[in-house]
């Protein structure tokens, strides 16, 4: 008689011993998978950086200056330079408009310093739109609402509207807010040699001095030792408070006007506004309830500070504190990133370098400078200001 032996299976403990051992393996390997991604992503990031740094070195071979920041076409008759335009840009291009073509966006450029018809709702824009385009808030002229990979940080999800063409880097200011928007010109963007000018004369110290020519011979302080720009997150419309500033229209001697936040840039989080159970946020009754397309790297043509721009007062991945009116001019904004730590600058001599949150960065409730008397001083805000600063002559050690 022939005996058969039966064959050995797993047993349904066995098996749940197996898949346990494979979630826990999984487990483990899940956050090494997610850190390599982010290594990437970062290292993407800083490439993006030292292409816009090539851009720069590029444009000052080809012009003997650096692009402004503050460009463009002032359409006639000249009104204010804050009211939206289809004939003109009222001089409020940033200086990534003019880097495209070094950044192999040559075909975008054409668009732009050609007068064309199209629209983005696929009609035909009667009169046609100027060359240099319209002012950045025109969401019908197509080049403003093209997403440029190079200015775009693979860690950041921002996407679509209420934003145009986003952007992540931004041109540093220097170390001070004030009359970022104006330069040496009035309203209508004639120029002027009042007290105006000569305050933002003193005030704007940084590598990109807005709305005026800047060459690299002006860094005295040296290429290697200056922020010409910084990474910003784009809004995501959730309340963080580097996205979007809190949610008060202000005055211009009220808590949120540009005495206030000249003369203490950390009123923001002074009065209270941060969340203290959610520190990225702001508290809920201060987070922007609407005009929600005025936030963080919106519009990569706009050269106003809240959409383009960085100052060295407030360390990395503080708050962007200031008000949401007057198109984003009232503001103390800091570089910041979705990488953990800290964010990318780029140095004017092209070197991409990773600046954490700690780094020294003086007294945050300092005044700015400003004064007539005071341009060449020392920055209040320690070795991050002497770093966005071009021509204080402050020694800068190993950062």
């Amino acid at each position: 008689m022939r005996h058969f032996r039966r064959r050995g299976g797993f047993t349904l403990v066995e098996l749940l011993v197996v898949i346990a051992i494979i979630g826990v393996l999984v487990g483990l390997l899940l956050p090494a998978v997610q850190a390599a991604r982010e290594a990437a992503r970062r290292m993407s990031c800083s490439n993006n950086f030292k292409q816009l740094g090539l851009a720069i070195h590029n444009y000052h071979a080809a012009f003997n200056q650096i692009p402004t920041h503050g460009s463009g076409t002032n359409p006639e008759p000249a009104d204010a330079w804050y009211k939206a335009s289809t004939t003109g840009n009222r001089v409020r291009l940033s200086a990534l408009v003019a880097m495209t073509p070094y950044i192999e966006q040559q075909a975008l450029w054409e668009q732009i310093v050609n007068p064309n018809t199209e629209r983005t709702d696929g009609g035909v824009q009667s009169p046609p739109w100027p060359a240099m385009g319209p002012t950045p808030d025109q969401i019908q002229y197509k080049p403003w609402v093209n997403e440029i990979p190079t200015f775009r940080c693979p860690s950041d999800p921002g996407k679509g509207l209420p934003a145009l063409g986003r952007t992540n880097y931004a041109a540093c200011l220097g170390d001070s807010i004030w009359q970022l928007h104006f330069g040496p010109y009035n309203n209508q963007r004639t120029a002027i040699t009042n007290g105006r000018a000569r305050q933002a004369q003193a005030a704007h110290r940084g590598f990109f001095k807005p709305l005026q020519e800047t060459r690299f011979r002006d860094t005295l302080d040296g290429l290697s030792n200056t922020i010409a720009m910084g990474e910003i997150i784009t809004a995501l419309q959730d309340g963080d408070k580097r996205g979007n500033s809190v949610a008060t229209n202000g005055g211009n001697s009220g808590p949120f006007g540009l005495a206030a936040l000249r003369n203490n840039p950390a009123i923001c989080a002074d009065r209270g506004y941060i969340d203290p159970e959610r520190p990225q946020f702001w508290l809920p009754q201060w987070q922007q309830k609407n005009r929600r397309n005025f936030a963080r790297g919106h519009r990569w043509a706009e050269y106003l500070p809240l959409m383009s721009g960085v100052t060295t007062i407030l360390p990395p991945n503080r708050e962007a504190c200031g008000r949401y009116n007057a198109l984003g001019t009232t503001l103390v904004a800091t570089v910041s990133s979705r990488h953990q730590g800290g964010a990318h600058v780029l140095m004017g001599d092209g070197a991409v370098k990773f600046i954490t949150d700690s780094i020294e960065s003086g007294n945050s409730n300092a005044q700015n400078i400003w004064q007539n008397n005071q341009p060449g001083a020392q920055s209040p805000y320690g070795l991050w200001g002497a770093l966005g600063t071009r021509a204080a002559k402050e020694t800068i050690e190993e950062f």
